[in-house]
C-alpha cells in the first residue's frame, strides 16, 4: 500500500478577515474532495488571514499512481484557486506495511 502525500502552501493576498480566508479555503477544499476523491484538509496557518496551509493525502496499490494522483491534485488546485496563489509544495509517497 501507497500514500501519496502533498502539503501546499496558499497566500491569499486580499483577505481580511479570517472569515473571509476561511471562504476561500472552504471552496477550494470541498471542491478537491468532490472533484478528485482525496482527502483534503486546512493543517495548517489557521489563524492568519493571508496563509493557509492544504494537506492532501490519496492510498493506491501503487507508487506510480499516487504520485499521478498528487501532481493531477496540484495542477488541479493552482488552476481552479481564482482568491489565492499557491506558493510552495512539498510532495511524498509512503510505502507502507
Amino acid at each position: 500500500m501507497y500514500i501519496g502525500t502533498c502539503l501546499l502552501s496558499v497566500e491569499i493576498p486580499d483577505c481580511e478577515s479570517l472569515k473571509d480566508k476561511r471562504h476561500v479555503i472552504k471552496s477550494i477544499i470541498e471542491r478537491a474532495k468532490r472533484e478528485l476523491h482525496l482527502s483534503v484538509a486546512e493543517v495548517g496557518g489557521l489563524d492568519e488571514w493571508d496563509y493557509a496551509e492544504i494537506g492532501l493525502a490519496y492510498v493506491s496499490n501503487s507508487a506510480k499512481h499516487a504520485d499521478e494522483v498528487i501532481a493531477k491534485a496540484v495542477n488541479w488546485i493552482e488552476a481552479n484557486l481564482k482568491d489565492g496563489i499557491l506558493g510552495n509544495y512539498k510532495t511524498e509517497i509512503v510505502r507502507v506495511f
